[in-house]
């Protein structure tokens, strides 16, 4: 892996510019917090292009991958695209010797994150996923549910195609399913997927590569301790919140709105409080690989964790074609 003086030295870029939440101008600006120098953007809609050099002038613009790596002295890469197209443009920015972060998730396959992983550490180059690890809120934990889901047809956008997104758990999954496996510190064993195809596809655009209607993934850990993951276009009863962790002296569950509640037994009589997570500190993400790549100081969050999610998801869409759980094979 290159060696830099300071972070300013950093030259960054992204591949993806816009969309949801313009999330293309939120990383940049997350680098140069973070004190390292945006110098490229590439973008295969011109508009977006033409947006950037509004966003941040005398920035570099490209509307191909290729040219980017070309011509930009870009050292490090964002990639913020349909979820299907991660690996092949992070091999791309790998092999082209520059470092490496994809939006969650890594990739939609086990063996496409392998092959990122693989090309990192061949090149010594980074290779991260944008993830922001939380601190534990609770002790012994037995189990962790994971879930969201409401009734209605998906849209009429990308991350309603199987194909394209990966399917109804890649979306919000991998953020909570990151969530939990913060929490739990045994091996993963086995996974085990259910599937329900169908019900909307006659009315989406994607017809039969739309999204599943209805998907779960548990996981089974060497320690008895489970995480589970259901996502649903068809939940006329959603559960409250987001998370739900069970542990062996109460219950926390973290909503939507990032409040949380804890529920316990103390001395005889459940006792019930609430409050709010505090504010997200992204710029602490790219601090942190800015000074991995100043001062060695060690990656947070590795590829081979941003690769647990993926393995999860992986194996729960084999396991509802099989019908069957199926062994992991890294813990």
């Amino acid at each position: 892996m290159a060696k830099f003086k300071a972070a300013k030295d950093i030259k960054v870029g992204v591949i993806g510019y816009g969309g949801a939440f313009n999330m293309g101008a939120a990383h940049i600006n997350q680098m140069k917090q973070a004190g390292m120098t945006p110098v490229a953007v590439m973008d295969v809609d011109a508009k977006r292009v033409e947006q950037a050099a509004k966003d941040f002038p005398g920035i570099e613009t490209y509307t191909s991958a290729a040219a980017m790596l070309k011509k930009s002295a870009v050292n490090f890469v964002t990639i913020i695209t349909p979820h299907n197209t991660h690996a092949k443009l992070a091999l791309q920015c790998l092999k082209a010797g520059r470092g490496v972060c994809c939006e969650k998730p890594l990739a939609i396959t086990t063996e496409e994150c392998d092959a990122m992983i693989a090309e990192a550490r061949k090149n010594k180059l980074v290779l991260t996923t944008y993830h922001i690890k939380r601190e534990k809120r609770i002790g012994e934990v037995v189990r962790v549910e994971a879930h969201m889901g409401g009734y209605g047809c998906p849209g009429n956008w990308w991350r309603s195609s199987k194909s394209i997104s990966g399917g109804i758990l890649y979306d919000w999954g991998v953020h909570l399913l990151e969530y939990g496996l913060q929490l739990i510190d045994s091996p993963m064993v086995e996974v085990f997927g259910t599937a329900k195809y169908g019900y909307w596809a006659k009315q989406c655009a994607y017809k039969a590569d739309t999204n599943e209607d209805d998907a779960r993934a548990v996981v089974r850990f060497k320690s008895g301790q489970t995480l589970s993951l259901h996502v649903s276009s068809i939940e006329l009863l959603p559960r409250e919140g987001m998370l739900t962790i069970t542990g062996t002296e109460g219950v926390y569950q973290m909503n939507a709105g990032m409040g949380w509640r804890v529920t316990k037994i103390v001395e005889g009589r459940k006792l019930v409080e609430e409050g709010h997570n505090p504010p997200c500190q992204y710029e602490k993400f790219y601090k942190n690989v800015a000074d991995h790549m100043v001062k060695n100081t060690p990656l947070v969050i590795t590829p081979e964790w941003s690769r647990r999610p993926i393995h999860i998801l992986d194996l729960a869409n084999r396991s509802a074609k099989l019908g069957k759980a199926l062994p992991t094979k890294y813990a």
